[in-house]
């Protein structure tokens, strides 16, 4: 089943459910990729959702954070459980010891020598991570091998 799929059918179940809260989180997710898709004239393949729901998520905690520092707790609340409901779409996260053999595995292929192949190797890594590993957290691995 496609991811798209299992978003449609997730809001089916959640309307039957009255689910109200989820509900509109799905639909903001379906909202986010439809538009996608009428921007580039495209049907979305899972690969392409998944970048719409990692986008939704770096937007949630960056939400979050800027809740939490003007003492918006209730809104941080909020933002924290759409959070969780668009998380559970993504596929499961990897260690910091998987991550770092990724980043190590990357390094040897491309035959990486400083911070100047630092984007030749992060081109390597997207396409096998996406999904599964905060992109941010694997540049600053990138980056500290790079520099030994």
């Amino acid at each position: 089943m496609s991811l798209k799929t299992r978003l449609t059918d997730d809001m089916k179940s959640a309307m039957k459910a009255g689910e109200k809260d989820r509900l509109g989180v799905i639909r903001l997710v379906l909202a986010a990729v439809k538009q996608r898709e009428v921007d580039e004239r495209i049907e979305l393949d899972d690969a392409q959702v998944l970048a719409v729901l990692e986008k939704q998520v770096k937007q949630r905690k960056d939400s979050i954070t800027q809740y939490e520092g003007a003492g918006r707790e209730d809104l941080a609340t909020v933002e924290r459980y759409e959070l969780g409901v668009i998380q559970a779409y993504l596929p499961e996260q990897m260690g910091a010891a998987e991550l770092q053999a990724a980043v190590d595995a990357a390094i040897a292929e491309t035959g990486a020598r400083g911070q100047a192949d630092m984007g030749k190797v992060m081109a390597v890594l997207k396409p096998k991570l996406a999904g599964r590993a905060d992109m941010g957290a694997v540049s600053g691995l990138l980056r500290n091998a790079l520099a030994k």
